[in-house]
């Protein structure tokens, strides 16, 4: 039987990841590089189209050159990306507007035009999400109409990543429906189509809006000049493909009603796979890649890039310090937080740092740490980011039960972040609920290329794709009741400050 390849593309926030595996699902090989962010300042945060398609290249030629994969065994590419990823093309598929990534809060006014035009009850019946400038992309749509005329006249249509990624490689435009779900344009709980209602009200011309097809489905054969140059064949098929966090969880097993599955890394996911479109205004809701179910996201978008930031900036020494246990940098850092008391001392901290999706919403909002005193040193500081974090986790679990009815025991969690055993155990303990961490790093691309798979029938369905990913336990961690008290504690503070200051951001960023 001839080897198929199935290649899967994950355009995160600032890097690309590129993973090929065979028919039966198993790794193969997997390159990765950074690409530039256009940020000229505190609100506007777009993609270097140019830069990451370079990436992109740059990883399959690697993949070919370094690692030995045949390119000709290559038979279809699926898309993972972040989102949502707007970007704008003309009709030949230029791109007018390089991709408006879901931190970017240039279009605050626009989220609130959406609110008074539409309203916050109307938009979540149809859409099963709420207004916010960057994570909804109908904002960053109306913010280019509002600013940007002449391009708004030029776009032929818009799109997410995927829907940029489908052009350059196939030539032809698509969205899927777990991307359509963040354009607050489209009818996550009703029929899955773009919503007339809308688009009329708000002055989005639903015509500049791109056919809408299944994760599965194959938008075209391959076109590019250089991935051709490279050996791969003009019939590799492009398959569409879907956001990253639903692609990575199809790849963890979570397919059906009631699987739950936590991703860490620079954001902070909570998926939930549900069966019926029965929803809360604190989860960012989308249909799934897996057809006929739904999931809730609580998405916290500053998790790891909280503690990432005490590294760069309270533990530079650590950096280049390594231990007799050959431990270096973050793992060290995370020894020292071990090394604070449960509770870090008082000091509880909000993650906020650049505004927040899940559960607040708010574009404003920024961290806070919470009971400083001048016993407070930096290793209290490191422990209240992985708390603060943990018991944000707390919050959307409790919020789930609320909504589904069911209690949660126990979840599986993915990602680099999830492997930190001094965190995890923290978020076990906080949340009360055991974790499986799963040794899965880089999900998305895997799912993508699975969804590949299913395109071209080497996988019957999404349920066989899925199943066929080997899913080792890297640990497994029980919860402790042994610092519930001051736990509860803490938590009570962290659910209550953010009311209390809500106000106040606005006051400190000037804004009416």
């Amino acid at each position: 039987m001839e080897e198929i390849y199935l290649l899967g593309v994950d355009v995160g926030t600032s890097s690309i990841k590129v993973t090929v595996i065979d028919q039966e699902a198993r790794f193969v090989a997997q390159e990765s590089a950074a690409y530039r962010l256009i940020n000229p300042n505190q609100v506007s945060i777009q993609i270097d189209t140019a830069d990451m398609w370079n990436a992109f290249t740059g990883c399959v030629g690697a993949l070919i050159s370094k690692h030995g994969v045949e390119p000709g065994k290559i038979k279809a590419i699926g898309i993972s990306s972040l989102c949502p990823g707007l970007a704008a093309f003309d009709a030949d598929g230029r791109v007018l507007v390089d991709p408006i990534i879901y931190s970017d809060r240039r279009s605050t006014e626009e989220a609130e035009i959406f609110r008074q035009t539409i309203g916050n009850q109307r938009l979540f019946e149809i859409t099963a999400n709420s207004p916010m400038a960057g994570a909804m992309s109908g904002t960053s749509m109306l913010w280019i109409k509002r600013n940007l005329p002449e391009i708004y006249e030029k776009t032929r249509y818009f799109g997410h990543v995927n829907t940029l990624i489908a052009v350059m490689l196939s030539g032809n435009f698509a969205i899927d429906h777990s991307n359509a779900s963040y354009t607050l344009l489209y009818e996550t709980a009703g029929r899955g189509v773009w919503s007339e209602e809308i688009c009329g009200k708000i002055g989005i011309d639903i015509h500049k809006l791109p056919p809408l097809v299944k994760s599965t489905d194959v938008v075209g054969n391959l076109i590019h000049p250089v991935l051709l140059a490279m050996g791969l064949s003009p019939e590799t098929k492009i398959v569409i493909g879907g956001g990253d966090t639903a692609c990575a969880t199809l790849a963890a097993g979570v397919v059906k009603q009631g699987d739950v599955c936590e991703s860490v890394g620079t954001t902070n996911v909570l998926t939930v796979c549900v069966e019926e479109p029965k929803f809360s205004p604190n989860f960012i809701n989308r249909r799934h890649v897996v057809d006929g179910a739904w999931i809730y996201q609580g998405a916290m978008s500053h998790t790891g890039s909280s503690y990432q930031w005490i590294y760069d900036n309270f533990y530079q020494d650590y950096k280049d310090y390594p231990s007799v246990t050959g431990k270096q940098g973050m793992m060290l850092m995370n020894d020292d937080a071990e090394q604070a008391e449960p509770g870090a001392d008082g000091l509880v901290f909000l993650p906020y740092m650049m505004g927040e999706r899940s559960p607040v919403w708010d574009p404003y909002a920024r961290g806070v740490f919470f009971g400083l005193s001048l016993k407070t040193t930096r290793r209290e500081m490191n422990r209240a980011v992985l708390e603060g974090c943990a018991y944000g986790l707390r919050q959307l679990i409790e919020m789930v039960e609320k909504v589904t009815g069911q209690k949660l025991i126990k979840f599986s969690s993915i990602g680099g972040g999830a492997k930190s055993k001094v965190w995890a155990q923290i978020k076990a303990d906080i949340t009360g609920r055991d974790i499986t961490v799963l040794d899965m790093n880089d999900m998305a691309p895997v799912g993508a290329a699975l969804l590949a798979g299913v395109g071209i029938g080497v996988f019957k369905d999404v349920y066989e794709a899925s199943a066929k990913v080997e899913k080792s336990v890297y640990m497994e961690i029980r919860h402790s009741d042994a610092y519930k008290e001051v736990y509860d504690r803490r938590y009570q503070v962290y659910t209550g400050l953010y009311p209390s200051v809500k106000e106040l951001y606005k006051v400190n960023l000037g804004v009416q």
